[in-house]
């Protein structure tokens, strides 16, 4: 606490204005403390904000990128479940193609020996026709043989 000098009048002017004016420049340098802190409370409230929001972003960004996660490995075990079905169809299809072409070997095979007994069996009956017409040819020769034989 300051003590000032006593004069005629009371206290000394000189002395009161001049504690005065240290109080004064005391209160604004106070003053412009509080503004300034005031200021930086501003600022640290704004940057509190943005924070904030940059907190809430990554929280939105952590679930989209969990979502996409979760969406990669279902795009891969999709893909992998195409390719297993492509596979086991492709597997069918080259089965189902051998039993055709073993069928289709197989109906040729029978076509194949049918037209052997036929073409043999065609052969037999041609070998038989030419017996017959050779029989039915000697036995019309025998005849003209008889008649030169026979006198008229």
């Amino acid at each position: 606490m300051e003590k000032f000098n006593r004069t005629l009048r009371g206290y000394d002017p000189e002395e009161v204005n001049s504690f005065l004016d240290k109080v004064i420049g005391q209160v604004e340098q106070m003053v412009d403390e509080i503004k300034e802190k005031d200021k930086k409370i501003r600022q640290l409230e704004s940057l509190e904000k943005e924070n904030q929001t940059l907190k809430e972003k990554l929280v939105q960004y952590e679930r989209i990128e969990h979502t996409l996660n979760r969406a990669i490995m279902m795009a891969q075990k999709t893909s992998e479940q195409i390719k297993i079905n492509a596979h086991k169809e492709s597997e069918t299809m080259l089965n189902d193609a051998k039993q055709n072409a073993n069928r289709i070997i197989n109906e040729a095979l029978l076509k194949a020996e049918k037209a052997e007994r036929d073409a043999s069996t065609l052969q037999r009956n041609i070998n038989i026709f030419k017996r017959r017409v050779r029989d039915i040819v000697e036995a019309q020769l025998e005849v003209v043989n008889e008649l030169d034989e026979v006198e008229l």
